[in-house]
């Protein structure tokens, strides 16, 4: 445990530097032109307004339209601009403003025009699938060895607690955090030689968006897949210099030390529950958590959305 605080302090002090920066927030003009054969898919991440979302399809696009009406539809029934989280301009452009995971579903716009003043009404019906989506929530899954003292011995439980929490401190500056899945300690019979001890961890490492970031970061640097970059330059350092400590010691080695070339650590990515990747079913959004639709569910942060016959929603979380 005194080596472990020792190489904390050592690179504690090599990444003080500040790491957070700012980012811009971008204004989103993508305009969305429907079809009278086919519904289109819109995305709308979470939290965001969507596209404009016209009514009109490609052909209609550039004509003349005369006496249009516009009627717009969602899946609660009519919508109308004194909803606040709908706005429609008087050429029926429909923005939806502050998307929320229940908004998902089928957009109809009725449009009635004419193409000559002589002419009968034309009556369209222009639909939409409109998904909810957020970006992945990714984290580095870690395994590590220590050879260790016996399995019953308490000093592997203070050695745990020790190691977790310095880690964690390692990264809290990047707003990131290091949590415990498993540990468990096994005999290993070695190729040249007897049986000894040794721990085997796994912790996860995720970096969230806080509120704490979204005001000072202006910049990608904020970036949670950034800063989960960065910490995993900071943990493999730590290791690395574990081993560098005590090559240049000539104590002799300890009762618990870290296994050289035992960590690996793995990119994985996770949706919130009700959410999925499905880059056939998606191909507009295909690295994207979208909403599972109804005759799916996701009841964990994996990435995929379950089928279920009797799931009448989007984003559900059980069948």
């Amino acid at each position: 445990i005194v080596v472990l605080m020792q190489l904390f302090y050592l690179l504690t002090v090599q990444c003080s530097e500040g790491f957070l920066r700012s980012a811009g927030l971008r204004s989103n003009s993508l305009k969305i032109v429907g079809s009278a054969i086919f519904p289109v898919k819109v995305y709308v991440k979470l939290g965001h307004n969507s596209p404009r979302i016209l009514c009109v399809t490609n052909r209609l696009r550039n004509s003349e339209l005369i006496d249009p009406i516009f009627g717009w539809n969602g899946p609660g029934g009519f919508l109308s601009s004194e909803n606040s989280s709908v706005q429609i301009s008087p050429t029926g452009t429909l923005v939806l403003r502050n998307f929320r995971t229940e908004l998902s579903g089928v957009y109809t716009c009725s449009l009635v025009y004419k193409l000559m003043a002589t002419q009968p009404d034309k009556r369209l019906v222009i639909k939409y699938l409109v998904y909810a989506y957020s970006d992945p929530q990714y984290y580095y899954e870690v395994t590590v060895q220590y050879h260790t003292a016996p399995c019953n011995s308490f000093n592997n439980i203070s050695f745990e607690k020790a190691l977790l929490q310095i880690l964690s401190k390692l990264v809290a500056d990047l707003s990131c955090e290091v949590t415990l899945i498993k540990s468990a300690c096994h005999h290993v019979k070695m190729q040249r030689g007897g049986l000894q001890n040794e721990m085997f961890f796994t912790f996860s490492v995720t970096c969230l968006d806080t509120e704490k970031n979204k005001i000072i970061c202006q910049e990608s640097a904020c970036d949670a897949s950034h800063r989960l970059y960065k910490a995993r330059y900071i943990i493999e350092g730590f290791f690395k210099q574990e081993v560098e400590i005590r090559r240049k010691s000539s104590e002799p080695l300890p009762e618990i030390y870290y296994i050289e070339g035992t960590l690996q650590m793995v990119w994985v990515d996770r949706c919130y529950p009700g959410y999925g990747m499905n880059a056939v079913r998606h191909p507009g959004c295909p690295k994207c958590c979208v909403v599972c639709s109804p005759g799916s569910y996701n009841p964990s942060n994996g990435i995929h959305c379950l089928h279920c016959s009797s799931s009448l929603m989007y984003g559900a979380t059980t069948c």
